[in-house]
């Protein structure tokens, strides 16, 4: 009888003792999947997540104003580029999961350029959102290339985010910068300007336009648009026939971490394939790091599309993008409409 009494003591302290574990995180997907992660990883590990609810440029301003002082132990998600930022600046810790063999090429690559300071978790192509029956009512064709979207029967009919507070825009800029050489790159994005009725805050703002009959075309991931189909809006997606680049969704543990151990089991769990499997079922279609992730159909397939050789290391550096996203203010945004 004692033994039972004893062992039933020590579960309800090891149980109480796990509830009473917590894991800052900063997650930069889309809400419904963050609440989705916070739920599950709760019930099923018994520790509790405090999340915030970041986009990747705020998270990093975040990270940046709390550097002395970390209040954050693992930030997932997000464009891939301000998290190798964090990783330069210092932000990040050096971490190399023994789960890294099980992930795709492009993921490893991210951890390896970092200095295993970040990891991809999600990778998805840029390409263009359109409204077929909007499309159909103005009579224009589907934009199938880069230069398509300069045609003059576009005027205004065009969205993209602003680069300054969206990762997908500053991807577009990295993309045409590598496709088509710096200056030739800023000369399309000139003429690109007097068709874009609409610069956005957000990355998913212009397809959710598109969605909603707002706009006709938007320049976004594609992993956006099946979303916005489920809830039945007229949208379809196509990635550019003369290439295209992506983005790699990362995850990083914070330097200085509160909650070290915590963080460093969030971030194996996130790296299963049943973890990233939430991101489909909460209906976001990027492709998942784990190649042993069952793939929802809707995921874009990557075999079909033409992406160029993405340089993250370089678009990634702070010095880069400030000076890429400054000349865009400068050379493009500064121009009439």
């Amino acid at each position: 009888m004692k033994s039972k009494i004893l062992t039933a003591a020590v579960l309800l302290g090891l149980s109480a003792a796990a509830s009473a574990q917590t894991v800052n995180v900063i997650c930069s997907v889309q809400a419904e999947w963050c609440n989705v992660i916070s739920t599950v990883y709760a019930r099923t590990t018994g520790v509790r997540i405090n999340m915030a609810l970041k986009g990747s440029g705020e998270a990093l301003a975040q990270l940046i104003a709390e550097k002395d002082n970390p209040k954050t132990d693992i930030w997932f998600g997000g464009t891939g580029d301000p998290h190798l930022q964090a990783a330069e600046q210092g932000l990040t810790l050096e971490y190399k999961s023994p789960t890294l063999s099980q992930l795709h090429p492009w993921a490893q690559q991210q951890a390896k350029q970092s200095g295993y300071k970040t990891v991809g978790i999600y990778s998805g192509p840029l390409g263009f959102g359109y409204n077929p029956e909007l499309l159909a009512k103005k009579k224009l064709p589907v934009p199938k290339t880069w230069a398509d979207l300069l045609k003059p029967e576009y005027k205004g009919d065009i969205q993209v985010a602003n680069p300054a507070s969206s990762g997908t825009a500053y991807t577009m800029i990295a993309t045409l910068v590598q496709m088509m050489g710096e200056d030739k790159a800023f000369d399309y994005l000139k003429a690109l300007h007097k068709n874009v009725g609409q610069y956005t805050r957000s990355g998913t703002g212009p397809i959710k336009a598109v969605a909603r009959g707002e706009t006709a075309i938007s320049i976004s991931f594609v992993h956006d648009g099946p979303g916005e189909k489920m809830q039945g809006f007229p949208v379809e997606t196509i990635t550019p026939s003369d290439g295209t680049g992506a983005e790699i969704g990362s995850m990083s543990i914070i330097k200085g971490a509160r909650n070290l151990d915590a963080a460093k089991k969030f971030y194996e769990w996130a790296l299963t394939p049943a973890a990233q499997e939430l991101g489909a079922a909460n209906k976001q279609f990027q492709l998942p790091s784990n190649i042993n992730a069952k793939l929802d159909p809707r995921i874009p397939d990557f075999k079909k599309i033409k992406f160029i050789n993405y340089d993250y290391a370089k678009y990634g550096a702070s010095a880069e993008r400030r000076r890429l996203i400054a000349r865009w203010e400068k050379d493009v945004n500064s121009l009439p409409r």
